[in-house]
C-alpha cells in the first residue's frame, strides 16, 4: 500500500530533505509553497530531473481556509493523507522591546496557527482509516528559549503541547502524533549566519562540534513515519548534537 505524505514549507531545507527521504522509501510525496513563492515550478522541476515525482500546492498554511482547499486538492488529485509532516515556519528575530504585534502575530500564525489549520483537515480521516501520523517540526529554541526569539520560541513549545494532547486523542485510533525538536542545522537560514558568529557563539554550545544535516532530521521523520514506530507517540525528540538534554 503507497501511502500519501504532506509536508509543508517542503521547498528547501529540511522541507526538501524530508520529501526526497520520504520518496526514496516509497511514500507519495507532495508538498505545499506559500503564494509569495514565485519558483515554485522551478523547483518541481528540479525535482523531477532528479527522479523525484513531487506534487505541489500553493497553499497559505496560515488561513484556516486556505489549508480545507488545499487538502481537498490533495485528497483529488493524489489521496487522502497518510502522513502530515507540520514543517513550515519563519522568523522574525529581535528582542521583546523591539517587537511589534505584526511580528508576533505573524510567526505565531505561520509556526504554530498552522499546525491547527492543516492538521484539523486530515485527522477524521486518519481516525477512520485507523492509521495515520502526524509529525510537528519544533525546535532546541522552543524548549529552552533564545535571545530575541521570544515570538518563535512561544510559538515552538506550543506545538509541542498541542502534540501531547492530541497524541491523547487519537491513540487508540492508531494514529500517533509526535514532535521532533531540531537544533542547529545547515540549511540557508543557519549558513547565512556570519561564520564568526557561527564559530564563537554556536559550535561552543553544540558538544558535538558541528551543525546537523537536513538528511539527518529527514532520517527521523522517516523512522517516526513508517510501521515500526507505531508505539511512538507524544513524544517530543530532540536532534541537536547534544546542545540541549532535556
Amino acid at each position: 500500500m503507497t501511502r500519501v505524505a504532506l509536508v509543508t514549507g517542503g521547498m528547501g531545507g529540511l522541507g526538501e530533505a524530508i520529501c526526497i527521504k520520504l520518496s526514496a522509501l516509497g511514500y507519495r510525496v507532495v508538498t505545499t509553497y506559500s503564494p509569495s513563492n514565485t519558483k515554485a515550478e522551478e523547483w518541481l522541476q528540479s525535482m523531477q530531473n532528479m527522479g523525484y515525482g513531487f506534487k505541489g500546492f500553493q497553499c497559505d498554511v496560515s488561513d484556516f481556509d486556505s489549508c480545507g482547499a488545499c487538502i481537498d486538492e490533495v485528497t483529488k488529485a493524489v489521496g487522502p493523507v497518510d502522513v502530515l509532516v507540520n514543517n513550515a515556519g519563519i522568523t522574525r528575530d529581535m528582542t521583546f522591546r523591539k517587537m511589534g504585534k505584526a511580528d508576533w502575530d505573524a510567526v505565531l500564525r505561520t509556526n504554530l496557527d498552522s499546525v491547527f489549520n492543516m492538521t484539523k483537515h486530515v485527522i477524521e480521516g486518519m481516525i477512520e482509516r485507523r492509521w495515520g501520523r502526524v509529525i510537528n517540526v519544533s525546535s532546541v529554541n522552543g524548549q529552552k528559549g533564545a535571545f530575541g526569539q521570544t515570538n518563535y520560541s512561544a510559538a515552538k513549545a506550543g506545538v509541542h503541547g498541542f502534540t501531547k494532547a492530541l497524541a491523547l486523542e487519537t491513540a487508540r485510533a492508531s494514529v500517533t502524533v509526535n514532535t521532533i525538536s531540531p537544533g542547529y542545522i545547515g540549511t540557508k537560514m543557519v549558513t547565512s549566519i556570519p561564520q564568526e558568529i557561527l564559530d564563537s557563539k554556536i559550535l561552543p554550545q553544540i558538544p558535538l562540534g558541528r551543525l546537523g544535516k537536513p538528511e539527518e532530521i529527514a532520517g527521523l521523520v522517516a523512522y517516526l513515519a513508517s510501521e515500526e514506530a507505531a508505539f511512538v507517540t507524544g513524544a517530543n525528540i530532540s536532534i541537536n548534537g547534544g546542545q540541549h538534554m532535556y
